[in-house]
Formats: structure tokens, sequence, C-alpha cells
């Protein structure tokens, strides 16, 4: 299985080591405690806005919002919560994570580079208008798409390098020892590729994002859902995260699914 489900099982999977952070690979991936959070959530906002109208900004906002009063508990930054919770639709220059958390399904839709890049940029100016949380949205749905089409990881790796001047020649080996709990784009992002481009499958993407011992869940995500557009997800990974989502965001996965794969 391949597609937005690589963001959703990396969310789920790091939902337990968010605030518990570790600094190796050998953990269970699923634990009692596993669940769903604001990285999956908002995740299928954008699934949603999508199958709706992906043309208007107007329902992108409205979908972001909904998904937000109706799981208010969800993990979200204490900006976003406050942005959702007002009638105001005014961005709040967030350079934060979760613009690359959620981007995800603009690569998925899109027919072309260029119109995943408008969608990814449209997906991350209603709330991260912030330069850097523009950037780390784009960089993430530009690896999706490029994966998506068979690119190398070289390719992949040469163009956001080249594109967006993220710094992914380092090891993991290297960033492991030092790194630290990091929501935003800049600090995050970069990290996220580079377990994906160190990983030899889906689940080792997974295990390389948490194993950092930073914002494991969104790590995860990120580095999930390029992962997902290179390798298949195991079905035995995808099957246990979806048992996990509730009736109405099952729904919403399946709607995208069905329109979209």
């Amino acid at each position: 299985m391949k597609g937005i489900i690589g963001a959703i099982c990396g969310d789920i999977i790091g939902s337990t080591r968010e605030f518990k952070p570790i600094k190796t690979k050998e953990f269970n991936l699923f634990e009692k405690r596993s669940r769903f959070t604001d990285d999956t959530i908002m995740t299928l906002a954008i699934a949603k806005w999508l199958c709706d109208d992906k043309t208007s900004k107007e329902v992108l906002i409205k979908n972001l919002k909904y998904f937000g009063n109706k799981y208010p508990r969800a993990g979200y930054g204490a900006r976003f919560n406050n942005w959702f919770a007002q009638e105001s639709c005014e961005p709040y220059g967030s350079w934060a994570n979760g613009s690359a958390m959620r981007v995800s399904p603009c690569a998925w839709v899109a027919n072309s580079f260029e119109e995943a890049h408008d969608l990814a940029y449209t997906s991350a100016i209603v709330t991260h208008n912030h330069p850097e949380g523009v950037k780390g949205a784009l960089a993430t749905s530009d690896a999706i798409y490029l994966a998506k089409i068979g690119a190398s990881k070289d390719e992949i790796k040469n163009h956001v390098e080249v594109r967006y001047e993220y710094d992914l020649s380092r090891s993991l080996d290297h960033i492991r020892p030092w790194y630290n709990f990091d929501v935003s784009c800049a600090g995050s992002v970069p990290e996220a590729i580079i377990c994906f481009l160190e990983a030899d499958s889906f689940e080792d993407t997974i295990r390389n994002a948490i194993s950092l011992g930073g914002d494991s869940d969104t790590q995860a995500a990120i580095a999930g859902s390029i992962a997902s557009a290179y390798w298949e997800v195991p079905k035995n990974i995808s099957y246990k995260s979806i048992h996990r989502l509730d009736y109405f965001l099952l729904n919403v996965l399946i709607g995208f699914e069905e329109k979209f794969m």
C-alpha cells in the first residue's frame, strides 16, 4: 500500500515516543497507547479539502478548522489551537513543522510537479505563512512527488539541497547524539528527509525517525510520507494503523483513496 497512509503510520507509531524520546532503533512499533494525533487529523483535513474543492482556499480553511474543533485535544501547537478556535481566518506566521506533517495528500493528488508545488504552497500559507513554514511543506511535497514518479534517492536529495538549501549530507549517527525536540521546519524537516534517505525500507525509515529522540510523531509522519511514495507500506503496519482510526477519519481516508488513488 502506498499513499498518505505513510504519514498516518508514522504518526501513530511515533505517538508513544513524543514525550518519551529514545535514541535507539530497537523498539516495539505498536503499543497499547499508540494512537493518532494532530498529524493524522490534519493530513486527513487536507485530504478532505482536496476531495471537496482543491481550488478553494476557503474550503481548505473550513476543513482545517472543522477537523481541529472536532478533535480539540489531539496535540496541536498552541498557536494553531488558538487559530482554529477563533473566527479569524488570517494566517499567523508559523514556522513550525505542522505545514510539512500534513502536506502529503497534495503530492498524491497532483498530476504534475507544478501542481504539487501549488497545492502544497496553498496548504501551508493559510496558517504557516512564515518562509520557513512554507519551505518545509514544499520540500516535503517535492520529495514525495519525486519518489512517487520513480526518482532515485540521489535525485531527491540533490533536488531538495539545491532548491531549498537543506543540508542532507549529515548522517543520522552524527545527528542522533545531540538532537532534541524541535518543532521548527528548519530543525526537523531536513532530519526527517535524511531518515528516509538512509533507510532501506518503510519500516526502517520510521525507526530512523523515532530513534532521533525528537518530535517523534511528526518526524515519523514526515519521513513516512516520503517513504510510502518510494516503498510499499507493509500490510501489518498499515492494518494496525488503520485499525486505530475512528469511523469519521477512516471514511475520509477511504474517500480520498477511492477518488485519487
